[in-house]
């Protein structure tokens, strides 16, 4: 039986244009209000900002096999036990019958601040997805197979996010593949890096405009780390455990 990808081309440019939409709406009724919060904060504390692609995850789930598992989105069901830490709020778990079936991660980032935020949101990735890990090695989800782990991270593009970037470092060379790249070309570097790793089953970066709250338009930067090798790792995933139940 084939795998569904659920149409994940046409749901996500809806996605993008609601991230869009969602922010510029929370921006205005701050500012309304006024008690507008600084630079792009004002939109991020309006929160729901990637629940489109949410949404994509809900349909690639039940499409591939298990219409009755459960969708974790509240934060209320949404912790699990860490094994450095003791619990970590996800974004989205799916449980099925006791098991857990995937953790995931949505994220974003935009300009006009890209320099230490990336840093951030690197060492917050390769944290959580190491205590997860350890945890699960540890027993802390019980007798079971390898849950899926994903990251998703939608980035402004922009020509900040574009353009080259230097570094300095004066004991030791930067790694030649972050040397001179721009911050979109280092989280497809990160994300590559968090699949290979197996840090994550699947890591993934777009780029979009501000323009897309228009059409939706975004850019996969490599095949690797594009939406199209995360929704295919997922599907494939979610078919393999409904297979086994």
């Amino acid at each position: 039986m084939p795998l569904n990808l659920c149409n994940y081309d046409q749901q996500a440019r809806a996605a993008v244009k609601a991230f869009w939409q969602t922010r510029a709406d929370a921006r205005q009724k701050q500012q309304a209000s006024g008690k507008a919060d600084q630079g792009e904060r004002a939109g991020v504390t309006g929160g729901k900002n990637m629940d489109g692609f949410a949404n994509l995850v809900i349909d690639l789930v039940r499409a591939n096999g298990l219409a009755h598992a459960q969708i974790c989105q509240q934060c209320a069901v949404l912790t699990l036990p860490g094994y450095f830490r003791p619990t970590k709020l996800w974004d989205l778990l799916v449980m099925d019958r006791g098991r857990l079936i995937a953790a995931i991660e949505f994220k974003s980032h935009l300009g006009p601040s890209f320099g230490n935020n990336f840093n951030n949101r690197a060492e917050k990735a390769i944290g959580t997805s190491h205590d997860l890990a350890t945890a699960y090695r540890e027993g802390a989800f019980g007798v079971q197979e390898r849950p899926f782990v994903g990251w998703l991270m939608v980035v402004e593009d922009a020509p900040a996010s574009r353009a080259p970037v230097k570094d300095k470092s004066p004991h030791f060379p930067v790694l030649a593949d972050f040397a001179g790249a721009s911050y979109l070309q280092r989280y497809d570097t990160l994300c590559q890096k968090l699949a290979r790793e197996q840090l994550y089953s699947s890591a993934a970066v777009i780029a979009t405009p501000r323009t897309a709250l228009a059409d939706g338009a975004y850019t996969e930067l490599s095949s690797m780390t594009g939406l199209r090798s995360f929704v295919a790792t997922l599907a494939g995933h979610i078919a393999a455990e409904a297979a086994r139940a």
